[in-house]
């Protein structure tokens, strides 16, 4: 290969259409509503994008691939998107996965725009390759702490499932609560049956539960133990990887599922171009589209604007991302370094921690509880 020349100008060059490979968990164990609405936001931008002439009149294609939150099944899809001549990656909803891609595509030297995981670290060493829309966990999970904290929280107890990512938000959350004296107990999924997690959580005299399980049925059974078990009635659960956002959720739980607070990265208001969107992802799902869904949109806009650019100006990899602004579903994208941070940074997206309103009245809308 010509290593002179950037990969954007060099894969699919021969073709009328312009790759775009998208990475989502469209299967089990991975969170597949997440998927579904991440796809459906980057297929409509895409058909969006095309309508207005393509990139330099030649139109974008999506090939789509399923991840099912299989880190190694990721690496190896990104391997043959590769082959397929894609310009750029774009989606991944679990971060442990969104590592995995970033990791081959920082080798590969091929584009990568994180749509939807927030693990600080998703490479080893700083790289260009990679952009990232959603807040640093480090960020977002700091906003979930002041919320508990403002809450009168104190002690916390998570139900975790072991990895990576769940192990960096309960660091986060302990040395975030223990400047105003509080204090997080791990309660292990992995090795707990769910009457020992009930145990535990009723000897640790926790306040509040938070669920740290990446696994739909997993974190559903837990909230129901919990839930019917009357020594923990004064209990309440939280979620801040987002669960309670997605349909789904509400749908399996009834009302079990409302008042789990949650984060869920959305203004207050948003853009003219969000509320347009937003109808035309209802139509779309036929349901309410998730804050997942308007990252897949703004994720191939970004895109669309840097494959532009390139193929305009013939950017390096170090200036991919440096020049964007591009006005979003969600307010004005641009990208920068952030210490601890090692990839390009939209710094930052709003933030709010919201709930499932439990008065009958509103059946279960969002109602905010927080904001950073």
């Amino acid at each position: 290969m010509d290593t002179s020349r950037s990969p954007i100008e060099l894969r699919g060059s021969d073709e009328l259409s312009i790759r775009v490979g998208a990475l989502a968990p469209l299967s089990r164990p991975g969170w597949t509503e997440a998927g579904q609405h991440l796809v459906a936001g980057l297929d409509l931008a895409v058909r969006e994008v095309n309508g207005a002439g393509g990139i330099l009149g030649r139109p974008l294609e999506l090939i789509v691939r399923d991840t099912a939150a299989d880190p190694q099944k990721a690496a190896a899809a990104v391997d043959e998107l590769a082959e397929l001549g894609v310009a750029a990656l774009a989606g991944e909803y679990h971060s442990v996965v969104a590592r995995a891609v970033a990791a081959r595509a920082d080798t590969l030297r091929l584009p990568f725009l994180c749509s939807s995981a927030v693990l600080d670290a998703l490479t080893e060493q700083p790289t260009d390759w990679v952009a990232r829309l959603p807040p640093a966990q480090s960020h977002g999970w700091r906003i979930y702490a002041d919320f508990l904290r403002r809450a009168g929280h104190r002690r916390i107890a998570v139900a975790i499932q072991p990895s990576v990512y769940w192990a960096a938000g309960t660091r986060i959350l302990r040395d975030h609560l223990a400047l105003c004296g509080g204090t997080v107990v791990e309660l292990d999924t992995s090795m707990l049956a769910l009457a020992a997690v009930c145990d535990e959580l009723f000897a640790s005299r926790a306040t509040m539960l938070l669920l740290l399980i990446g696994d739909p049925d997993a974190a559903a059974s837990v909230v129901r133990a919990v839930r019917s078990d009357a020594r923990l009635a004064g209990i309440q659960i939280g979620a801040p990887a987002g669960q309670p956002e997605f349909a789904a959720w509400a749908a399996s739980l009834g009302r079990d599922g409302l008042a789990i607070p949650f984060l869920r990265y959305f203004p207050e208001r948003l853009t003219p171009l969000g509320a347009r969107v937003e109808a035309a992802l209802r139509e779309r799902l036929a349901a309410a589209p998730s804050f997942v869904a308007f990252e897949g949109y703004d994720t191939i806009m970004v895109l669309a604007d840097v494959l532009r650019s390139q193929r305009e100006e013939g950017r390096e990899s170090d200036a991919l991302w440096s020049r964007v602004a591009v006005e979003g579903t969600r307010g004005t994208i641009t990208f920068s370094r952030v210490p601890g941070v090692s990839v390009w940074q939209w710094a930052w997206p709003p933030v709010q921690v919201v709930d499932r309103d439990p008065d009958p009245d509103q059946r279960g809308a969002f109602r905010t509880l927080h904001a950073g």
